[in-house]
């Protein structure tokens, strides 16, 4: 339902962007080519200076950076096919030049929420208490409760761009001027960006819930700050808000500018992400802000504040290259199973020119003995094969629900309190009895009808799509948490292979489920603490990226809570 930066050689970016935004693409893209970016004998400096004829692995050092890239949508069957098409590319370089993972899980479900606080905490949902970006909690309050004694308990927990103060905005209401351009100049502390009014309330406190105290364990910015460590972020909402962790303040530089606002330059009615070559565009300001990060800047450029400890970025464009039936004349989506459309492969040649530029950056400044890059993806998305696709509209199967539910108790309200569903369906229910639970899983696995296919001709389905259903006690043991869990969903569906909730024709995939097209994203690390060219066949979960952020620093992965609960391992990056 989500259809629901003195370095003495150049002046700061920022003021570069201002002059000539134009040519900003075009004059990096040729840097990149001109550069012979080496990524190999465990750094991403030149390999003269690190390998020897017997190529023996080198001591491990404490890396004194990490940057951490998201890639939202990309598998480990993209990048691996990416490289075999262009073994030269930067993409190429970074996984020859580290460890590379193949077999790397991220989270169930595989939203961008639970995803991304898995890489910063080492753990799953049910640990982190966050399973999706829009969800429900059965103990908050409604937003503007101020009669905290008396109203009643129950929730939707909406970390997304609707707790903006502006959502049209792509500053989120910060009010700057000549947007989008100026948007770099938008304040690295948002959270005062976020509408308190639209805030689940705390029935103890009687106080607004802000995201980073949703967040249920600590991150590795809080440990980095813990150290006396900098630390940056970049992502697409001011909720990543909870990404500073419960006490708030993990990350000193948040750069959010909103991606679900009105696409500046387009046409009206569409966000950044309703056109791939607006997404580009917006992908393209976090890169900067990197980029300034990387050079000893804040996000801006404004300001000398030292390159972070641990900082980073999502990118966002292959994500909507591969849901966009068509986008900038493109087809989107896989053009067979696996294999990349135009759209898609468009995108891929883009990431890797933003990832070369910061690698590039990365050595020009010195800082290639001593960064660790991590690459990887929040989720992945379903399903890569066009052939499979069966979009089912959720809204009448879940009205169905709740009129069934009415018919069998007289009087009752709406069975349903909220539902997510993408290409898994997540409810919570009112009632959360073992007989409602049930009643819903029966009707759900009992209901049939007619969704479309690629070429938008129906396609019958049965189950409701459903592969799997895991209700109340089922659903909190399934996430590993103990029944009544205020926060587990009630109902937890796996939907079969091919199946998108959406109404109409507008989306050919998603994410959220649990099949292999959901879970199977890359992971490399590649950079000082790591040795070249190797690959690990072994299954491993995104949760690991966390504490190898803190070992690769030299801090202790035990410092974090879901390591301590989880008993996440560090990954072996020798």
């Amino acid at each position: 339902m989500r259809d629901t930066y003195t370095c003495g050689c150049h002046p700061p970016r920022q003021r570069l962007l201002e002059q000539a935004p134009v040519n900003r693409r075009s004059i990096r893209l040729a840097a990149i080519l001109g550069a012979a970016v080496t990524l190999a004998g465990g750094s991403l400096a030149a390999a003269s200076e690190l390998t020897g004829p017997s190529a023996a692995p080198q001591q491990a050092a404490a890396a004194k950076h990490v940057l951490l890239l998201s890639v939202d949508g990309l598998h480990q069957s993209d990048l691996a096919w990416y490289i075999a098409k262009h073994p030269g590319s930067a993409l190429a370089r970074l996984v020859h030049g580290g460890v590379q993972y193949t077999n790397a899980r991220t989270t169930t479900p595989s939203d961008s929420f639970p995803g991304m606080a898995a890489q910063v905490t080492g753990g799953g949902p049910g640990t982190t208490g966050v399973y999706y970006d829009d969800t429900y909690n059965h103990a908050l309050l409604p937003a503007g409760t101020t009669d905290c004694k008396s109203a009643k308990p129950g929730v939707e927990v909406d970390l997304t761009e609707d707790l903006d103060k502006n959502k049209a905005s792509i500053d989120a209401g910060q009010g700057l001027k000549n947007l989008p351009g100026s948007i770099l100049q938008m304040t690295g502390s948002p959270r005062s960006l976020l509408d308190p009014s639209k805030l689940p309330v705390d029935p103890t406190t009687c106080k607004p819930v802000y995201p980073h105290s949703y967040l249920q364990v600590n991150t590795v910015f809080n440990v980095a700050r813990n150290a006396g460590l900098r630390t940056a972020w970049s992502d697409k909402h001011i909720a990543y808000d909870i990404l500073s962790g419960p006490s708030g303040d993990g990350i000193q530089d948040l750069f959010a500018p909103e991606i679900n606002s009105d696409a500046n330059g387009y046409p009206a009615g569409n966000d950044w992400t309703t056109d791939n070559k607006a997404t580009e565009q917006y992908d393209g300001y976090k890169a900067e802000a990197v980029l300034n990060e990387i050079d000893g800047y804040d996000h801006s450029g404004a300001h000398k504040v030292g390159t972070p400890a641990v900082f980073g970025m999502n990118f966002q464009s292959v994500s909507t290259a591969e849901k966009l039936p068509t986008s900038d004349g493109l087809k989107g989506g896989y053009a067979s199973k696996g294999v990349p459309g135009p759209l898609l492969e468009k995108n891929l040649d883009f990431v890797n020119t933003e990832v070369g530029a910061l690698v590039k950056e990365i050595k020009a400044k010195g800082l290639a003995s001593s960064t660790d890059i991590i690459l990887s993806a929040k989720h992945g998305q379903s399903p890569t094969d066009p052939a499979a696709l069966n979009r089912i509209d959720d809204g009448p199967l879940l009205d169905g629900l709740n009129a069934a539910w009415k018919k069998e108790h007289p009087g009752a309200g709406d069975l349903v309190a909220h539902a997510v569903d993408d290409d898994g369906m997540l409810l919570w229910l009112n009632d959360r009895s073992a007989a409602a639970t049930d009643f819903a899983k029966k009707y759900l696995l009992a209901q049939s009808g007619q969704g479309n296919a690629i070429n938008g001709n129906a396609r019958a389905f049965t189950n409701s799509g459903l592969s799997k259903v895991y209700a109340g006690r089922a659903a909190a043991r399934y996430f590993g948490v103990k029944p009544g869990d205020t926060r587990v969903p009630d109902l937890f569906g796996i939907a079969k292979y091919g199946v998108v909730y959406t109404g109409g024709q507008k989306k050919i995939a998603e994410h959220g489920g649990a099949h292999a097209d959901d879970l199977n994203v890359p992971l490399v690390i590649s950079g000082a603490g790591t040795r070249a060219g190797m690959s690990r066949g072994g299954q491993v979960e995104t949760a690991q990226i966390a504490p190898t952020i803190l070992t690769l620093l030299g801090l202790d992965p035990q410092s974090l809570q879901a390591v301590q609960k989880e008993h996440t391992k560090s990954l072996p990056v020798r």
